[in-house]
């Protein structure tokens, strides 16, 4: 999340209810799994961190706004996270795996199975959601993504499901 509020500051400073309806907005059908407070919980962060700088700015009818921007050591983790190329990595699973043979505490192919029900699952729940999206919008590019990553983690645990049978 933090990297993701400091990428939208790159854009301009802007306060907190501006940072949550561009993120609400950029996250489609997913804006449910954003927390109202999340966004302020990590301004503060990064405020304390010296990744963003807050001013108050006045208004005419309301009470006074906090505006965040960021810092020089901000827009440097920004380029930084927009260079990384890295997916986050099947390690956690691969580790349960392992640790679940070698303790004999589960079966590994049990465990793969449950993984890839719970991934199906997702992915139905993803393809009907982009259903509902316009073609060309954000949100159905963002949902076409997370159909090709779980298409993909499926293909994994195949292998996994294969490797585990061989070894049982």
């Amino acid at each position: 999340m933090q990297d993701v509020v400091l990428a939208l500051l790159a854009k301009e400073p802007s306060h907190g209810y501006e940072l949550r309806a561009r993120l609400q907005e950029a996250l489609g059908p997913f804006q449910d799994a954003l927390n109202a407070g999340q966004v302020y919980v990590t301004l503060t962060r990064l405020e304390k961190a010296e990744l963003v700088t807050a001013e108050f700015v006045g208004q005419v009818d309301r009470p006074d706004r906090k505006v965040y921007a960021l810092t020089a050591t901000g827009q440097q983790r920004v380029q930084a996270w927009l260079a990384d190329v890295s997916w986050a990595r099947p390690t956690d699973f691969h580790l349960k795996l392992v640790a679940a043979a070698a303790a004999r505490l589960a079966d590994p192919v049990e465990i793969v199975d449950a993984q890839r029900r719970e991934l199906l699952r997702r992915l139905a729940d993803t393809q009907r959601a982009a259903l509902t999206e316009p073609d060309g919008s954000a949100a159905a590019l963002l949902l076409e993504g997370v159909v090709l990553r779980l298409e993909a983690d499926l293909r994994w645990l195949d292998a996994c499901a294969r490797h585990w049978d061989r070894k049982g």
